[in-house]
């Protein structure tokens, strides 16, 4: 038998990835996946940058490029991210297969077994198993509806400071939780973290996505609001703004940190897909991204509503939920006595599915909450889905 190295034993499955495939039978009606909807693809945009492009630009495509990226692309993604307050005074930018691996390397280049890494909770199940595989030592705190909580991240802080190497946020439409940080939260936040020492890992696949555009304001991103006074490194990803089968992401950094994860990624996969992020800076430099996402939004919005008036409408007292304002997510809360799997085993013999609260536990324990994506389930059959898992509930209390 094969002996296995520490760091993949110490591997779990992902919750998200099996239910993937139990649901693909089109008789369940499936809130587990977080994807956006396939008949929302920009195909058509598609089918126009590639043809467009001339011989020799498709045969570049289909060439290596350098590690940190096809150079049109780290310009046209440079001026978006400009456009958003991003800086770039002494920082590096560089592209990666997807945000996941930005994860990744910021990890493998930052943490040793056994350091700590502050997440909230709940938390983005690829992170966690990024940290993990690493061997790093987790603790959370919860968020409510403005954020992480202030009092008790600084009494992590102050108690753990020598041990923290990383603090990991997502501050916009959060995944699972589906909230987004007000200012007041932000403006705390960044006066509590100033001067401290450890890397703020800002994972931002989700703020384009705002329903109301009263609320972009609130997307502006903690490294924009901070400027330079914070080592902040900030992850994004084309996966919900034009498609995650592209399998490109970004990460922002001050430059000694880039400069590591370039080593780093040159021993994973040498660069990311050509081909893509040809397209993709096709797609940013032709003005694409704008008129899309902004079609997005809308659509988006009416699927967040028609669940959360299911969920007004089916769910039994005892039972609360988030209110989005972006983003894919509603997160669920059940009665402490009520176990998500329990509820999940019932409503999926009933042709329902999401994903169990501990799954975005860093410590796969705490288990009377799930998560709900409405972003792919098609329009007509959320109401019924709702009130199917609604049912196993009742059935259960």
């Amino acid at each position: 038998m094969v002996d296995f190295s520490a760091n993949v034993k110490g591997m779990r499955s992902s919750e998200i990835r099996r239910l993937m495939k139990l649901t693909a039978d089109p008789s369940v009606i499936s809130f587990a996946a977080g994807m956006p909807a396939n008949e929302l693809f920009p195909v058509d945009v598609l089918d126009e940058l590639y043809n467009g492009l001339s011989r020799s630009d498709k045969q570049i495509a289909l060439q290596y490029s350098p590690t940190p990226g096809f150079p049109p692309l780290l310009e046209s993604l440079k001026s978006y991210l400009q456009s958003r307050g991003l800086p770039f005074e002494k920082q590096g930018l560089i592209v990666t297969t997807g945000g996941q691996q930005a994860i990744n390397l910021l990890t493998k280049v930052l943490i040793d077994p056994g350091d700590l890494i502050v997440t909230e909770y709940p938390s983005f199940i690829g992170a966690i198993a990024a940290f993990k595989s690493y061997s790093a030592n987790l603790t959370s705190i919860a968020l409510d509806n403005d954020g992480i909580d202030i009092d008790k991240l600084e009494k992590t802080i102050e108690s753990r400071a020598s041990q923290i190497k990383m603090l990991y946020l997502s501050p916009h439409f959060h995944n699972p939780a589906g909230i987004i940080y007000s200012e007041e939260r932000k403006r705390a936040l960044l006066k509590l973290l100033s001067g401290r020492r450890f890397c703020l890992l800002e994972d931002d696949p989700y703020g384009e996505l705002y329903f109301n555009e009263n609320d972009k304001p609130l997307t502006v991103p903690l490294k924009a609001l901070a400027g330079e006074s914070l080592p902040i490194c900030y992850v994004g990803t084309f996966a919900k703004i034009f498609g995650p089968g592209l399998r490109l992401g970004w990460l922002l950094a001050p430059e000694p940190i880039i400069e590591k994860c370039e080593l780093a990624k040159q021993s994973m996969d040498a660069c990311s897909s050509t081909f893509t992020q040809v397209l993709a800076h096709q797609y940013l430099s032709r003005g694409k991204l704008a008129p899309y996402v902004a079609g997005l939004r809308p659509i988006y919005a009416r699927r967040a509503k028609l669940m959360l008036d299911a969920l007004e409408h089916s769910m039994p007292a005892g039972v609360s939920w988030t209110t989005p304002k972006g983003g894919f997510y509603v997160w669920v809360t059940l009665p402490p006595t009520i176990d998500s799997t329990e509820v999940l085993n019932r409503s999926m013999a009933q042709g329902a599915a999401f994903v169990i609260g501990s799954a975005f536990d860093p410590h796969g324990v705490r288990n009377d909450t799930l998560r709900l994506a409405f972003s792919h389930t098609p329009e007509d059959q959320i109401e019924k889905g709702i009130g199917i898992i609604a049912e196993a509930i009742k059935e259960l209390m």
